[in-house]
């Protein structure tokens, strides 16, 4: 079945659409032009600002003049994550999206639900000519996977409407009024690479196979990082069998938790048989403790070509060292709401370029002094392997107003659709509505959106039954929304 022939039409068709323009985040000229040119095919005012975020204004439908504004949120990047062994250039290639049961997915990559579904939806709404709604705004804002620079860019004064709705989440049945800040440290640890001694075999370590996920999300899943676990390796490895470090690569965006990790290391000659060993029983620990987790993980070595250059070794240990105890994963979780992440640090990426390792990690929490805490720690503890580091991105989070306006209309248009109560929770990922409610501050705000699993890696997939529920309910709260 073709995603075109999936119900509700309006929006799958828009998310095939979607799908065929490529949007990877920086990247977003092409999806950019499509919205600008479809707000103009629909006579429909519309502007783009300094931060490249895409604002459409469409006037309310007859009667309807004397609602409060509302206005339809989403993003317009997407995270451009894929397998290994899949050939795909997401600045050139379409998302290759099927049917799979009751899901829609992707064949290796990505799928965009995250934030496409959002888009895809606002569209459907604004090129209607019978969806009851009052005066409308949508903000399509830019480049929010990597820095959520079209919040921070978006200047006060320029909405009209007293309601955001935030069409950017991924669980359908739940409303999310809360949201977590978050901290990005930049880290450089500098370094003269040196010129590999004889008596050295070169090995080449791969740790794959993780699930990965977003890194707010599937947090509180516990699942491994990549990262983490090759320099747990390298660790015992230096220690045990004297193994040198030429080169690492591992992780990918700072807010997916990594799936792959690689590096390349040398170790003396007559030790290969006990470097070997190692790697095998380290490999075994980690199924062990990530059993039922991550089964499919799994850690290679082969031999390989020997490189010219390596880490100096004393760098190599002072690296080894920080990663190794570098916070990571979920650090506490909330008191005030069961089940929620309150703070948390992703180890996102180690790479190293022949003079310099670069890493970057996303700190996050609801209480800004512990993510200042966080982002001391880690500086700290690379700062005493002479690295330097740089926290940088700090935005605090969105806190909940459960006296909302919004919220109680959006509590009674759920119960009156589906016979139930919503969910009203938190999230502990970064909703934009943080960012923005610091030059809105009066602005009524509410995130909720369809099911998406796995968001931000190549298991990215969007449940078909709850983008029909998801689409139901919203044109429910259009049309309910209260009067001025």
């Amino acid at each position: 079945m073709k995603l075109t022939e999936l119900d509700p039409k309006p929006v799958w068709r828009h998310f095939a659409e979607i799908c065929a323009i490529p949007r990877p985040s920086g990247h977003e000229e092409k999806i950019r032009k499509y919205v600008v040119d479809f707000a103009r095919e629909h006579g429909l005012e519309c502007t783009v600002d300094e931060a490249n975020n895409v604002l459409v204004r469409k006037p309310a439908t007859p009667g309807m003049e004397n609602r409060r504004g509302v206005i339809l949120q989403a993003h317009l990047d997407m995270v451009p994550q894929k397998n290994n062994d899949k050939v795909f250039d997401f600045e050139r290639d379409a998302i290759q999206a099927y049917v799979d049961g009751d899901w829609v997915t992707a064949d290796g990559t990505t799928l965009g639900a995250d934030n496409g579904m959002g888009v895809a939806a606002i569209l459907a709404v604004l090129e209607s000519n019978d969806i009851q709604h009052g005066p409308l705004e949508a903000l399509f804002t830019a480049t929010e996977e990597t820095g959520m620079d079209g919040a921070f860019g978006l200047k006060g004064g320029v909405l009209r409407g007293e309601m955001l709705l935030n069409l950017d989440s991924e669980t359908e049945g739940e409303l999310y009024v809360g949201c977590a800040g978050g901290t990005d440290a930049n880290i450089r640890l500098p370094y003269v690479a040196e010129v590999v001694p004889t008596g050295y075999k070169a090995y080449r370590i791969d740790v794959k196979g993780l699930k990965g996920g977003h890194s707010g999300i599937e947090i509180v899943l516990q699942r491994a990082n990549a990262n983490k676990l090759l320099f747990r390796i390298l660790r015992e490895a230096m220690k045990r069998c004297g193994m040198q470090l030429a080169s690492v690569d591992g992780g990918g965006l700072r807010n997916a938790i990594p799936r792959e990790a690689v590096a390349v290391v040398l170790v003396p000659e007559g030790n290969e048989a006990d470097f070997l060993a190692l790697v095998e029983k380290m490999s075994c620990i980690f199924q062990k403790e990530f059993a039922g987790v991550e089964d499919t993980l799994s850690v290679e070595v082969e031999a390989t070509e020997l490189p010219e250059k390596m880490i100096p070794e004393v760098t190599a240990k002072r690296l080894v060292a920080a990663v190794v105890g570098c916070p990571n994963g979920v650090m506490k979780m909330s008191r005030a709401m069961a089940g929620l992440v309150q703070t948390s640090n992703n180890l996102a990426r180690v790479v190293s370029d022949g003079s310099s390792v670069k890493l970057q990690a996303l700190m996050r929490s609801s209480v800004r002094s512990e993510k200042e805490e966080v982002g001391e720690m880690i500086a700290s503890v690379f700062e005493l392997a002479g690295a330097e580091v740089e926290l940088t991105g700090s935005y605090d989070g969105w806190n909940p107003n459960m006296n909302s306006p919004i919220l109680q209309t959006m509590m009674r248009s759920y119960e009156e659709l589906f016979g139930k109560k919503p969910a009203v929770t938190a999230i502990h990922a970064g909703l934009e509505c943080g960012i923005i409610g610091a030059n809105y501050p009066e602005m009524d705000m509410i995130s909720f959106g369809p099911t998406i699993c796995y968001p931000h890696s190549p298991d990215e997939k969007v449940n078909i039954a709850s983008v029909g529920r998801f689409w139901s309910y919203l044109l429910h709260t259009l049309a309910g929304t209260p009067s001025k």
